[in-house]
C-alpha cells in the first residue's frame, strides 16, 4: 500500500513540475517582453499574460498541496492584480523583485526535495514582505541582489530619489528531466503497429509489381511507334495483302494491351484499397498511441477538492465518472487548467457552508460531479454539476458593466444563456471578494480561450438556488476530424460536422419574413437565415433566395440550407451545394494569420486543393450583424468603384506588412513608411485618400503625426485613422484632440470592422 502511494505522489509531483516549468517560462518571457522600452510605456498586455500565468501556477500548486510555491504566487499575483485594476503604476524598479521571484520559483520547483531548505525560506520571506509592499503601493529600490530597502511613495519623494538601480539577478536555464516528455505505452498498443509495418512491405511490393507492368507496356508501346513509323516509310510499296497483315498484326497488339491495361486497372484498384486500409488501420493505431485514460487527468483533483473544502468549512461529495474513457494525451495535458479552474469555482461559488444550504432545504453536504461521456463523431462530452447556490444574473450584469463590457445587442433585452455567457469575460467575477480561490476574473476566461482553442464549445446552465452545470464538447482527437464540404459560389469550405445539426433542401415557399428577417422552420422551432457567402464578404453574394429560382432545371426553386450551431443557438446558412463528408487534417493558417475571423485553419483536399475550414462560432457572430435589408458589401463591390490610395505609418514590420496584406486584398493601394518623419515627408509628396498611424513609434509618435498633418494645407483634409496598443481613456482623449477621426485598439482589432470603418472615410 505504501508503495503505490509513493508511485503515486512521485506521479503527481513529475507532472507538476513539467507544467509548473511552463508556466514560468512564460512568465519569464513576460520579464524580457518588460524590459524592452516600447513595451514598458504600455504593459497592459504583457503583465495580463503574466497575470494568468501566475494564477494557474498557483493553482497547480494547490492541487498538488505545494505550499511553498503557492504561497510565494500569492503575494506575487496580488501585485499584478493591483497593477492590472491601476491601483499601482508599473515600474521598471518592479523587475528586480520579479526575476528574484522568477529565481526563486524556479529552484523550488526543479528542487527534489519537497520542502525549503533554511536559507530558502528565509529568502522566501523576505521577498513575499516585498511583494505586499508593493501591491500596498510602497516601491522597493533594490541596490544589491543582498540589500533591500523601503523608499517613500513617489509621489512625495524628489525625482532623483526614486532613480532605479540597475540590478543583475541570474537566471538558471538548466533543463531539468521533466521538461523531456516521455508516455508510458501498453505492449498491447505497440503489436498492431508492427503488424501494420509488416502489411507496409507487402503494399510496397505491390507498387513495384504494378510500376514494372507498366513500364512493359510502355516499352511495348514504344516499339510499336517505331514500327508504325517503318511502315509509313514503306506504305506507298506495301501489297494489299501486306496492308491487311499490318492492319490484323496492329489489331492483335491493341487488344493484348487493352488486356494487360484493364488487368492493371483491377489490381491497383484491390491494391489502392488495401493501402487504404492500411493508411487507416496505422492511423488509429497511432492515434492510440497517444491516447490516455481520463483516469490519468483526474487522479490529482479529489485530493484537491478535500483539501479546499477542510479549509472552507463545506462538506462536498465529489463524484467523477467516465475515468476509463480514452483521449488525445494532448487534449487532456490542455484541459487541466480549464477543469482546475471549474471546480474551484464550484467550490467556492456553488456550494454554501452547511449552515446556509440547511437554511435554504438542502443537505448540508453539497454534491460535485464530473462527467466523461464519448459522443458519435469522435467527440467527448464533458458536464461539471453542482447543486449549489446557481449564478446570480442580476450580480453578473452589474460585474460586466463594472469590467466594462456590455451585451451586443442593447436594443432587444438579452435572454438568459446570453447574460450567463459573460461570465466568460476577462475581469469579470461575481465573487465580492478576492481569495486565494477566486475572484480575480481570469479563470473562467482562460477556460474559455482553452476549450477554443481545442475546437471544442462551452456551455453553462444555471438556476437560482439549484445549481450550475458546465457542458464542454471537444475532439478526443487533435489534428483530424470529420467534415462536411460546401460550395458557395466557385468557393469550398469545410464545415465541422460536430457543429452541423442537419443539411436540407427546401423550397422558396418554406422560407418566411418575420421582422425583416429571413427564416425557416426546423422541428417546430423557427429559426434564422442567411446567405453564407453574404456573411463571408463574398464578390456577389446572391442577395435574394427568390433570385436563385431563374435556374432552368427541375431543381431550379430548391434551396440547399446547411443547419448550424454553436450549442447556443441554431442556425441556417444557404449554400449552393453540399459537397461530401470526409476526414480532414487541420493545418492552422500561420503566425501572420494567427485569428482570422470565421476561419480556424485549412485542409487540402485529394485534388490538391487548399480549403479553408470555418469557425462555427465566429460565423454565428458574424451572421447575427446582417440584418434583413441590409447587405455585407464585399471588398471587391467597393474597389470596382474607387481603388483608395492609403499611407501606413507602422514602426513593427510584421503590423505594417499584416496591413498592407489585409488593405491590399481588399483593392487599395497602399505605401507604407515606418515612422512619423518619414511618413509626414512621404504624405507631402503624394496624394492619399487615407493615412493609418500607430501612435508608439520612434523620432515623431503617432499624436505628434496627426498634429503635424492637420496643421499642413495640403493635408488637413485628408481622414486619418490611429491603430495602437494604447487603449486608455486619456489615449483616446489625446488622438481626438491632436485631430484623428478614427481611434482602433490593436487588443480588439478586426478586419471586417476596420475596413468599415475606411469606406465610411473614404
Amino acid at each position: 500500500m505504501q508503495t503505490k502511494e509513493e508511485e503515486f505522489l512521485k506521479r503527481i509531483q513529475a507532472t507538476f513540475r513539467y507544467e509548473a516549468e511552463e508556466h514560468l517560462r512564460a512568465f519569464s518571457s513576460g520579464l524580457i517582453e518588460l524590459e524592452k522600452p516600447g513595451i514598458r510605456e504600455n504593459p497592459a498586455e504583457i503583465i495580463e499574460i503574466m497575470f494568468r500565468e501566475i494564477h494557474s501556477l498557483k493553482g497547480a500548486a494547490r492541487s498538488v498541496d505545494n505550499r511553498d510555491v503557492e504561497t510565494l504566487c500569492q503575494p506575487l499575483e496580488n501585485v499584478f492584480s493591483a497593477m492590472k485594476r491601476k491601483e499601482i503604476n508599473f515600474s521598471s524598479s518592479f523587475l528586480g523583485h520579479f526575476y528574484k521571484a522568477s529565481d526563486l520559483l524556479a529552484k523550488i520547483i526543479t528542487s527534489e526535495e519537497i520542502n525549503q531548505s533554511p536559507s530558502e525560506r528565509k529568502s522566501t520571506r523576505e521577498l513575499i514582505q516585498q511583494l505586499k509592499e508593493l501591491a500596498t503601493g510602497k516601491s522597493i529600490e533594490i541596490t544589491s541582489p543582498e540589500l533591500v530597502r523601503l523608499v517613500p511613495n513617489p509621489e512625495v519623494t524628489p525625482p532623483e530619489a526614486t532613480i532605479p538601480v540597475a540590478v543583475e539577478i541570474p537566471v538558471s536555464h538548466t533543463e531539468s528531466p521533466a521538461t523531456k516528455e516521455s508516455i508510458r505505452i501498453r505492449v498491447s498498443k505497440l503489436d498492431p503497429l508492427l503488424l501494420q509495418a509488416e502489411e507496409m512491405v507487402q503494399a510496397k511490393m505491390a507498387i513495384i509489381q504494378r510500376a514494372d507492368e507498366l513500364a512493359q507496356i510502355n516499352s511495348e508501346i514504344t516499339e510499336w511507334i517505331h514500327d508504325s513509323f517503318k511502315w509509313k516509310g514503306n506504305r506507298f510499296k506495301a501489297s494489299p495483302e501486306m496492308w491487311n497483315e499490318w492492319m490484323e498484326d496492329n489489331g492483335l497488339r491493341l487488344n493484348k494491351l487493352e488486356r494487360k491495361i484493364d488487368a492493371i486497372a483491377a489490381l491497383t484498384r484491390r491494391d489502392q484499397f488495401n493501402l487504404m486500409r492500411m493508411v487507416d488501420n496505422h492511423l488509429d493505431a497511432m492515434k492510440q498511441i497517444i491516447m490516455l485514460p481520463v483516469s490519468s487527468l483526474v487522479e490529482i483533483f479529489p485530493v484537491m477538492v478535500r483539501k479546499i473544502t477542510r479549509e472552507q468549512k463545506k462538506e462536498i461529495d465529489f463524484v467523477i465518472t467516465g475515468t476509463e474513457l480514452e483521449i488525445d494525451k494532448r487534449i487532456l495535458e490542455e484541459l487541466k487548467d480549464p477543469l482546475i479552474h471549474l471546480l474551484r469555482n464550484c467550490i467556492d461559488h456553488g456550494i454554501g457552508k452547511p449552515e446556509e444550504r440547511i437554511k435554504q432545504n438542502k443537505p448540508p453536504q453539497g454534491k460535485i460531479t464530473l462527467e466523461f461521456a464519448a459522443r458519435e463523431n469522435g467527440q467527448v462530452e464533458i458536464i461539471l454539476s453542482d447543486d449549489g447556490r446557481g449564478i446570480d444574473t442580476v450580480m453578473l450584469m452589474k460585474a460586466a458593466s463594472k469590467a466594462g463590457i456590455s451585451l451586443d445587442d442593447s436594443n432587444e433585452k438579452p435572454n438568459r444563456r446570453e447574460v450567463l455567457n459573460l461570465i466568460f469575460k476577462s475581469g469579470v467575477s461575481t465573487s465580492s471578494i478576492i481569495t486565494d480561490i477566486s475572484g480575480n476574473g481570469l479563470g473562467m476566461s482562460i477556460v474559455h480561450e482553452k476549450v477554443i482553442k481545442l475546437n471544442g464549445r462551452i456551455s453553462v446552465d444555471s438556476e437560482d438556488g439549484k445549481g450550475t452545470s458546465f457542458h464542454i464538447l471537444l475532439p478526443m482527437t487533435l489534428a483530424t476530424f470529420r467534415g462536411v464540404a460546401v460550395r458557395v459560389k466557385e468557393f469550398s469550405f469545410i464545415l465541422p460536422t460536430m457543429n452541423v445539426e442537419r443539411v436540407i433542401m427546401l423550397k422558396e415557399e418554406d422560407i418566411r419574413t418575420i421582422e425583416n428577417h429571413y427564416t425557416i422552420r426546423i422541428d417546430n422551432q423557427t429559426i434564422s437565415l442567411v446567405d453564407m457567402g453574404e456573411v463571408l464578404g463574398l464578390p456577389a453574394a446572391i442577395n435574394s433566395y427568390v433570385e436563385s429560382s431563374d435556374k432552368g432545371n427541375e431543381t431550379h426553386n430548391s434551396i440547399c440550407v446547411a443547419v448550424l450551431t454553436n450549442k447556443e443557438r441554431l442556425m441556417g446558412f444557404r449554400v449552393d451545394e453540399i459537397l461530401e463528408e470526409q476526414q480532414v487534417f487541420v493545418k492552422g493558417l500561420g503566425k501572420l494569420l494567427k485569428r482570422v475571423r470565421n476561419i480556424s485553419g485549412a485542409t487540402i483536399l485529394g485534388s490538391g486543393k487548399v480549403v479553408p475550414v470555418l469557425n462555427v462560432s465566429d460565423l454565428i457572430k458574424s451572421a447575427l450583424r446582417v440584418k434583413s435589408g441590409g447587405k455585407v458589401h464585399s471588398p471587391e463591390k467597393h474597389t470596382a468603384e474607387k481603388a483608395g490610395r492609403i499611407l501606413v505609418v507602422e514602426d513593427s514590420i510584421t503590423s505594417r506588412t499584416m496591413l498592407k496584406n489585409v488593405l491590399e486584398a481588399a483593392g487599395y493601394i497602399v505605401v507604407t513608411a515606418f515612422d512619423g518623419l518619414d511618413g509626414f515627408a512621404k504624405a507631402r509628396e503624394s496624394e492619399f485618400d487615407l493615412i493609418m498611424s500607430d501612435v508608439d513609434m520612434p523620432r515623431a509618435n503617432g499624436f505628434e503625426f496627426i498634429t503635424k498633418i492637420r496643421a499642413d494645407k495640403k493635408l488637413k483634409e485628408v481622414p486619418a485613422i490611429l491603430l495602437t496598443a494604447l487603449g486608455s481613456h486619456e489615449d483616446r482623449e489625446r488622438g481626438i484632440e491632436a485631430g484623428a477621426d478614427a481611434y482602433i485598439v490593436k487588443s480588439s482589432f478586426d478586419q471586417g470592422n476596420l475596413l468599415d470603418i475606411i469606406r465610411k472615410l473614404i
